[in-house]
């Protein structure tokens, strides 16, 4: 039996994988390679695809998938704590975008419904791009980082409105006051089985669950929740995208979002994929040439417009001019819900076909640039403010900026050098009880239902979730903890969060709790810095118990401990070149520490350059003390000294430093 769509699944995704390995090269956004896929297979293009109306099922997945992760990770609790960005800065950016789009839309010839539509897509810029890229550079908690955040998600949450509003933008309604009315009754109807279902019903559910300790039925309890609200939806009327929000949401409320959204996310990327490549295959290749120059002139048109409106929204926030340059180099993009709205628009007939080629179009380019403009935001920010102000407008924007409100806080509790605990055993309990002691920051990682119900009963700050997952790790900061400690038994576990930690830093300090003895070699060798295997403890703790019955003096027996535990770690680590005999001690400083940074790119920007040259202290502001060289220290560190390939460089400085450093050299 042959199946049509199976050609093209593979035709798509085989493309996709050669074109986005090309882009990662060049560090663009695989969402452009997806699009640029479309453009290749499509009816404008190559034409290689057959099933077209089956590829566009497939993408209706991908957007329910796509809405309902948002739906998960967006927090109605978390919302609050930053409610003043997300209400006023997003009303006043979206509404502002609409307001002027629409009027030179009007005036150049548009009628006024197809020129509000035309607002509603360019008043929204791209979520996916933007985060990615301030993770990326480590800025997510920087004032221009949670102001971009802050209007993002009011974006996301009010294309949901967009989309409602559109029908009757369109005039498909006889009565639009009564088609409003009964909209808000489903609406809050909606709203009230929402709020039944996540208090009452799905924490039950899952709890049930999670029980089972079977992924596969968490996993399908998940995507049938998913599927059956959007059903329910669809069935009122409402949107199936609108369903998949509101079951997102439902769970969000619940302790075990985290889990859910691991769980999900290799549908969404393999589903969403289709939706890209399917507004790829939207594109006329021919008519972008054709219009290439007023294509260009109206991307510029658009970005200038929004960055406008941005600069003026973060303006009356009350942000000091840097934040406003840089927040409005962060969002000035059309964005992926655009493309999702952009298709109900098509259905309602509010774009022609001309308008969607040029909306397309300039997604795209805006789209394309957006990397390029935030890795550049700096340098075109302090040129922007280097440009000579009249006195009287700096002294205005000075008045303004100085007494603007109170930072905003992040959406989840921001942590930063802080203590990840993986297992909430013995080991973990304990941890935790000494690090609430010391007011040392800390978070958990705990899979076990049972274990983790106890947990947030005894006020510990719990994420439940399976700590191999990426999205679980990304979710407690671990790319700014300073140490990780992972207390669990599971050895085959324990290698993959060790090498999906360094993936994230290579500056966390990772401490492992293994079994046996025979597991250290391969658990340091994957990136952990110290390993503390249970059945060597467990043997001095034996042999602690017999001398002690022996009557031998207890300070003998604890410097006996003492000098065993150095001896066999040191064996078991296999460090060379350090005093058998030298006592190290372990200060203290805070908000610096000492970390470990690899140079293991060959065409790293600081191989071959002296210390003074590499710009490490100027640029970063870190202290090399040492550096690790074909096995041996180099402790007498000089201003001429050359960096070379896979040096160890230990250096001293803010973890923040440190990270920027270690980002620099893993991109350079």
């Amino acid at each position: 039996m042959e199946l049509p769509i199976l050609t093209d699944i593979v035709i798509i995704l085989g493309l996709s994988v050669l074109i986005i390995l090309l882009f990662q090269k060049l560090r663009l956004p695989a969402i452009l390679g997806f699009l640029i896929t479309g453009l290749i297979v499509g009816p404008h293009g190559l034409n290689l695809i057959t099933a077209v109306h089956e590829v566009e099922l497939l993408a209706e997945i991908g957007i329910i998938f796509l809405l309902f992760v948002i739906g998960i990770e967006f927090s109605l609790k978390g919302l609050a704590t930053i409610k003043n960005t997300v209400l006023i800065g997003g009303t006043l950016q979206v509404t502002g975008t609409i307001g002027l789009v629409t009027l030179i839309a009007y005036l150049l010839g548009m009628s006024l419904q197809s020129a509000v539509f035309l607002g509603f897509l360019l008043s929204l810029s791209s979520t996916a791009i933007v985060l990615k890229m301030l993770q990326e550079k480590g800025e997510l908690t920087s004032p221009h980082g949670r102001v971009s955040v802050g209007i993002l998600i009011f974006q996301d949450v009010i294309v949901v409105v967009m989309m409602l509003l559109t029908p009757i933008l369109a005039g498909q309604t006889a009565n639009p006051g009564l088609t409003l009315l009964w909209l808000a009754v489903k609406v809050v109807g909606i709203v009230i089985a929402i709020f039944l279902l996540s208090r009452y019903i799905v924490p039950v559910i899952f709890r049930w669950v999670v029980k089972t300790k079977s992924g596969e039925l968490f996993t399908l309890t998940v995507v049938v929740l998913c599927f059956a609200t959007a059903w329910l939806t669809s069935s009122l009327g409402l949107s199936l995208a609108l369903g998949a929000f509101f079951a997102g949401l439902v769970i969000s409320e619940s302790d075990y979002h985290h889990q859910a959204t691991a769980n999900i996310l290799p549908f969404r990327e393999i589903f969403i994929s289709f939706f890209f490549v399917s507004i790829g295959m939207l594109l006329d290749f021919r008519f972008f040439i054709g219009n290439i120059v007023l294509i260009h002139l109206a991307t510029l048109s658009v970005i200038v417009i929004k960055m406008l409106v941005i600069g003026f929204t973060v303006f009356l926030l009350r942000y000091p001019p840097r934040t406003i340059i840089l927040t409005s180099l962060a969002i000035f993009q059309v964005g992926e819900f655009a493309f999702l709205l952009s298709t109900t628009g098509m259905q309602y007939e509010l774009l022609s076909g001309e308008i969607y080629q040029f909306f397309l179009a300039i997604s795209v380019i805006s789209m394309g640039a957006t990397p390029f403009i935030i890795n550049y935001s700096p340098r075109i920010t302090w040129f922007l403010l280097g440009i000579a102000l009249p006195p009287p407008v700096k002294a205005r924007l000075k008045a303004l900026t100085r007494n603007r409100a109170g930072k905003v806080k992040s959406i989840e509790n921001t942590y930063h050098d802080h203590l990840v605990i993986i297992g909430y055993g013995i080991n973990g309990q304990n941890l935790a009880r000494a690090a609430r002691k010391a007011q040392i920051p800390y978070v958990i990682v705990e899979l076990d239902p049972d274990v983790m119900k106890q947990a947030g009963a005894d006020g510990e700050p719990v994420v439940f979730g399976d700590a191999t997952s990426e999205v679980i790790l990304r979710s407690v900061h671990i790319h700014e903890a300073r140490v990780v400690v992972i207390a669990i038994s599971a050895h085959e576990a324990t290698r993959q969060i060790v090498q999906t930690i360094r993936t994230f830093s290579e500056t966390a300090f990772i401490i492992v709790r293994t079994r046996y003895i025979k597991e250290v070699d391969e658990v340091i060798r994957l990136g952990a810095d110290e390993v503390i295997p249970e059945e060597f403890e467990t043997s001095i703790e034996i042999f602690s118990h017999v001398l002690k019955k022996y009557l031998v003096p207890f300070d003998e027996i604890d410097g006996f401990v003492k000098d065993i535990r150095s001896y066999n770690y040191g064996l078991l680590r296999s460090v060379t070149g350090v005093p058998g005999g030298a006592g190290v001690s372990c200060v203290q400083i805070p908000d610096v520490e000492i970390a470990t940074l690899p140079v293991r790119q060959g065409k790293n920007k600081v191989v071959g350059k002296t210390l003074s040259d590499s710009g490490i202290r100027s640029n970063f502001g870190v202290t090399v003390l040492a550096i690790k060289r074909d096995g041996k220290y180099l402790t007498k560190i000089t201003p001429d000294l050359t960096i070379c390939q896979d040096d160890i460089l230990y250096i001293f400085g803010k973890p923040e430093d440190i990270i920027r450093l270690n980002k620099y050299f893993m991109l350079s």
